[in-house]
């Protein structure tokens, strides 16, 4: 480890976050590799260490021989001031060497509220925040994730984003990029050539023009790029890369346990949910390759734990036969299995009964609004019946402790559907005293977590005004008044940090020196409520002349040019639109198993889609 990090670790209050060597990460010799890669989490280790994402890419990088891929997080605000004061500027875990010296800096974007960690990121490591001001090949400051679908407002700081799956898009870069270093080609030259990969975004290759009202007028490629930028996805899942293995951490992390992933997309179509039409087309993973790789991960972490993870869990097709699979080995290697994103309308008695061997920490689920109206605009498909009969079913098998989450300021809301939420968490507290199942001798408790609906690209609801502060915090107070059980505990989201999520969510390039300006006064770990500094980023705002409201309290004209328009993910805007006019008539959408309904994510896949296995 290097000396001079080394002397801080005693001064700051997790040295784990900065020490490297656990179980399982890589260590290479730098001069056996041509490339050496920074995968950089804009968050603290234990968030960054929980991404599946993450953990994926590091180790397809590090497969290939001609490449070292570290790990880098956002150091904490006291490791940070030690390191300015003591002239350290970032490194990576494995080697402790400075990122400013790697070929390649790739960050994933996972939430908008991370965006001045990158910038705060690449000073500590000596490295200039913006593109044009980068003039070599390397460092080559790279991005992918969610977040990248709308890039722009991060646009002057990335030289490239990967919208849509890095499996594959990530390795044919790394070939390039070796291609072009070895033979000494400039920044402009690589960039050219990259722009011609599908799945590669060159930000500065693309110039906007606006129109007096601000709305966008035009956008332009340049270079040979192409008009349209395509996502890319992963046809098959059996055979795609997925590790063997995962980094072990020595502190506690937010999910510390074997993560499977089982398929991508979801097939539900609720009209408020980004991942679920980002991650389309829905491509299943055959339940003998999860099995097998399950197996795998708990044979060489050591965990006990291991996560199913999808959008929608019980809606894998083969969830039964994959559980009695790993059943038949992980009761025996006392290694639990946990089963996030399920849904309350297929709780089948049978999931019922392979659950009751689980760990009984509790039970997840999401109606997400509090009437049926509600539900049916935003295509939830999900009847208050299910949800009671759902929760008998609970009870009845031994949980006692039931999390509901619901979203606050969607469509065509009303004051009638918050205090639904209160009277649906009421009637759940009911079923339970009124089972006569129930467990003997204790009692229950009833989570409401409300987030406050921020509208995003490649949504029905992308054309959106998004709800006030003023008017969420009215809201919320509304709900605190509606409950009337101490069984029921009630807990929502800052509306100030949706208000500038929902400001970057669908903003244009002129964010980018707001950005810059919050950064320089300060802002970093903006989804930190003891970091977030609502005062600086409002100063930023009208320091640069930028009325943030323009991007949140304005509802969208359907033909207006928006900020993504140049970016194809498979989805048409036109059907968008039709999702957007039956949400207010109120009209549900059947789910893709039931009828495929043409949103067109599958041309990127050949025409296939496993909505209709």
């Amino acid at each position: 480890m290097n000396k001079k990090v080394e002397k801080l670790l005693p001064l700051v209050q997790k040295p784990g976050r900065y020490t490297g060597g656990e179980l399982n990460s890589v260590i290479k010799n730098p001069k056996d590799v041509d490339i050496r890669f920074a995968f950089c989490f804009p968050d603290t280790y234990e968030i960054g260490m929980s991404h599946l994402g993450m953990k994926i890419l590091y180790s397809l990088l590090n497969k290939r021989e001609d490449t070292w891929c570290e790990r880098v997080f956002a150091p904490w605000v006291d490791m940070e001031e030690l390191m300015r004061k003591n002239n350290v500027p970032l490194f990576a875990l494995e080697s402790s060497d400075e990122i400013k010296d790697f070929d390649v800096i790739g960050f994933t974007l996972q939430y908008e509220l991370c965006y001045t960690n990158v910038l705060n990121m690449l000073d500590l490591a000596g490295v200039p925040v913006r593109s044009a001001d980068r003039k070599s090949l390397t460092p080559l400051v790279i991005g992918g994730g969610p977040c990248v679908c709308n890039a722009e407002p991060i646009a002057d700081f990335f030289d490239l984003t990967l919208p849509g799956e890095g499996e594959e898009v990530l390795n044919e870069l790394m070939n390039l990029f070796k291609e072009y270093k070895k033979k000494g080609a400039s920044k402009e030259e690589f960039l050219k050539a990259a722009s011609k990969i599908e799945g590669v975004y060159v930000p500065s290759f693309y110039e906007f023009s606006y129109n007096d009202d601000n709305t966008i007028k035009s956008v332009t490629s340049s270079n040979g790029a192409p008009e349209r930028v395509r996502k890319r996805i992963i046809s098959d899942l059996d055979t795609v890369f997925y590790p063997e293995s995962f980094v072990v951490p020595f502190i506690d992390i937010v999910h510390d346990r074997a993560v499977e992933e089982i398929f991508r997309g979801c097939i539900r179509g609720c009209r408020f949910c980004q991942a679920g039409f980002l991650y389309r087309p829905i491509r299943e993973k055959s339940s003998d390759t999860v099995n097998k790789q399950c197996r795998s991960l708990c044979d060489t972490t050591g965990y006990d734990e291991i996560s199913l993870s999808s959008l929608s869990t019980s809606d894998y097709t083969q969830l039964q036969s994959l559980l009695e699979g790993i059943f038949s080995w992980s009761e025996d290697d006392k290694v639990s299995v946990s089963l996030p994103s399920l849904r309350v309308d297929n709780f089948s008695d049978e999931l019922m009964e392979k659950l009751q061997k689980v760990r009984k920490s509790g039970l997840t689920f999401a109606p997400e609004a509090g009437t049926q109206r509600l539900r049916d605009a935003i295509n939830k498909n999900v009847t208050e019946r299910e949800v009671i009969e759902t929760s008998r079913k609970a009870f009845s098998g031994g949980w006692t402790n039931v999390k509901l989450y619901f979203m606050m300021g969607l469509p065509t809301e009303t004051n009638e559907d918050v205090v639904g939420i209160a009277d649906l968490a009421q009637k759940v507290v009911d079923e339970f005293y009124k089972n006569p199942n129930k467990p003997k001798g204790k009692g229950v408790n009833v989570s409401i977590s409300v987030s406050c609906f921020v509208p995003k690209p490649f949504t029905p609801f992308q054309w959106e005004a998004q709800d006030t502060m003023e008017q969420l915090k009215a809201k919320q107070h509304l709900l605190l008044e509606s409950v009337k059980s101490r069984k029921i505990s009630v807990s929502y989201h800052d509306a100030r940090t949706s208000f500038l999520e929902g400001v970057f969510a669908r903003g244009d390039r002129r964010l980018c020196d707001v950005m810059e300006r919050a950064w320089r006064k300060g802002c970093r770990f903006d989804s930190w409520d003891e970091c977030f500094s609502f005062e600086k980023w409002m100063e930023a705002f009208e320091e640069c002349g930028v009325d943030p409201y323009f991007y949140t309290s304005r509802k969208r004209s359907y033909d207006e040019i928006l900020p993504w328009d140049h970016m194809d993910y498979g989805i048409s805007n036109k059907f968008f639109q039709k999702e957007s006019e039956k949400a207010y008539q109120s009209v549900t959408t059947p789910h893709c198993r039931e009828k495929c309904n043409a949103c067109g994510a599958n041309k990127l896949n050949g025409g296939k889609c496993d909505a209709l296995r």
